[in-house]
């Protein structure tokens, strides 16, 4: 089988071509990694950007506080507690982003 198989000649123009290429590969790899400091970079998911915190807080926090509201109106017969405790929401969600505006991009 080795004899019906093609020969292949290592002095041949094109196998200079691709060991100059592989030079060439590692050599750009190299330098991306004293570039980067060896470290390859990771990108925050989108699900865990400032963007989605945010916008979390702001609809979690008021529907949140609105519910325990709500069932606290329901099981005290009572009325309005529940818009008290939306705005309370509000209060507790602008105070959270402000301190999610304090901190770092990750």
């Amino acid at each position: 089988m080795a004899e019906s198989e093609p020969r292949q000649v290592s002095d041949s123009p094109e196998d200079a071509r691709l060991t100059s290429l592989d030079q060439r590969l590692k050599q750009a790899q190299a330098e991306g990694a004293a570039r980067t400091g060896g470290q390859e970079s990771r990108a925050t998911p989108y699900y865990r950007s400032q963007g989605y915190r945010v916008l979390s807080v702001l609809i979690s926090y008021p529907f949140g506080s609105a519910m325990i509201g709500f069932a606290i109106d329901y099981f005290a017969q009572t009325r309005g507690i529940w818009v008290i405790m939306l705005f309370l929401g509000f209060g507790v969600a602008i105070w959270e982003i402000w301190k999610i505006s304090k901190q770092p991009p990750a």
